[in-house]
């Protein structure tokens, strides 16, 4: 392991973003490998929540509308995202969750096509099936389901297809999809294409515009680092033409918000996208938090990201840990994104064992232990460190003490 050490020490000598860790508030004596969950408190995102408090809502009140823009948040963090996700800035639009966001979309999509039939990821996150499955519950069989495997979706593509839902990387396996194959082939079929983007915006190279993506959704809390509950985003390939009727109706998604019209009027563009008031605050940290990715380039952020990953994984090699845990994120850079995956049989205690040692990754039921390797704040010596960490609980089986065996309600 001195050898890996040592490459570990020459990377982050000439990794173009070591002075990016700086930019974080981070526990001392902690190694944070779970970005790919919840980003860690960017200093740029605190500075934007205490000036729009103190500054703005505390001096200016109700006028911060107005004279600062609130109600323009919304269009303006979609601008700053564009550039990560391969968009333009009028393609985007900042609120909401994710779970809402797919809401919108499906009744959208739904609403304006005769066909009633959607393709979801057998093991995409439940959120997204959850969705689904309650509009078609709500449809009374009017809306048909059915669930493939990833790979296979395109098999199942026909004249009764409406759309597809899927996510780009696997928030379990941390699996890559190609989705700009699966577009095209989605739209041979007249299908429309949803892909939801948690697990990959931020931190590997998207875009939208050259796959050919119809509809995406994403959130803001995860390699974004915008902070708890921070607010999601919708894309649009055509800003200009959107296609049917939210069923999810409210006021900011009203073509003259302040009309205050008794009938809803929807909107032409991206803010039909809105329904209530936006959440301010957290709008504000998000884009503080989006200031940090000015300066940089998609592929140096997949390339580090891939690279502590690579590292990772020869670390446990060396340390002979290949048969304890079982990798199941595939190991080629084009079908992985930012996580590796690992199972064991103990692999809630082994997470919260780690967790005591002061490494924090996370895991996923019933067996799953995840680690993601966020670029921006990540060294290459803090996976090294993280792996031997991992050898010493695994050597000393310290995961089977009582207290990792406890689950904790959020695990």
């Amino acid at each position: 392991m001195i050898d890996i050490e040592r490459q570990a020490l020459r990377l982050d000598e000439h990794d173009a973003l070591k002075s990016y860790k700086a930019r974080f508030e981070l526990p001392e004596a902690t190694i944070y490998l779970d970005g790919n969950s919840l980003g860690p408190l960017s200093l740029a995102a605190l500075r934007a929540l205490n000036t729009c408090a103190r500054d703005q809502w505390g001096k200016d009140l109700i006028k911060s509308w107005n004279i600062h823009d609130w109600i323009g948040l919304p269009q303006r963090i979609g601008a700053a995202l564009a550039p990560l996700l391969g968009a333009t800035q009028d393609q985007l639009i900042v609120c909401d969750s994710i779970s809402v966001n797919l809401f919108k979309l499906l009744t959208r999509v739904l609403s304006a096509s005769e066909r009633k039939r959607v393709l979801l990821q057998a093991d995409n996150f439940p959120t997204d099936n959850y969705v689904a499955q309650g509009l078609a519950e709500f449809a009374r069989g009017d809306i048909l389901l059915s669930y493939h495997q990833t790979n296979d979706i395109v098999e199942h593509l026909d004249s009764d297809v409406a759309a597809v839902v899927l996510s780009h990387v696997n928030y379990k396996t941390g699996e890559r999809y190609d989705i700009k194959t699966i577009c095209e082939q989605a739209h041979l079929a007249g299908a429309i294409v949803i892909c939801d983007l948690a697990h990959s915006a931020g931190v590997l190279k998207i875009d939208l515009h050259a796959w050919q993506v119809d509809f995406a959704v994403g959130c803001g809390y995860k390699y974004l680092n915008g902070g708890p509950g921070a607010p999601g985003f919708i894309y649009a390939a055509r800003p200009d033409a959107l296609i049917g009727r939210s069923a999810l109706q409210g006021w900011m998604g009203h073509q003259a918000p302040f009309a205050f019209d008794h009938d809803y009027s929807q909107a032409s563009d991206m803010r039909s996208f809105l329904v209530g008031t936006p959440p301010v605050l957290s709008m504000a940290a998000l884009l503080g938090a989006l200031t940090d990715f000015q300066e940089l380039t998609l592929p140096q952020l997949e390339q580090k990201a891939l690279a502590l990953g690579d590292l990772f994984l020869t670390s446990l090699s060396n340390l002979g840990l290949d048969e304890e845990l079982r990798l199941v994120t595939p190991r080629e850079h084009a079908q992985r994104g930012a996580q590796l995956s690992f199972e064991h049989e103990n692999a809630y205690a082994l997470c919260q064992a780690l967790i005591a040692e002061g490494v924090i990754g996370d895991f996923r039921a019933p067996n799953v232990l995840r680690f993601g390797f966020s670029p921006l704040f990540l060294s290459f010596a803090d996976v090294v460190e993280a792996a031997l960490k991992l050898h010493e609980i695994v050597r000393c089986k310290s995961y089977l003490d009582e207290r990792f065996l406890r689950r904790n309600t959020v695990t």
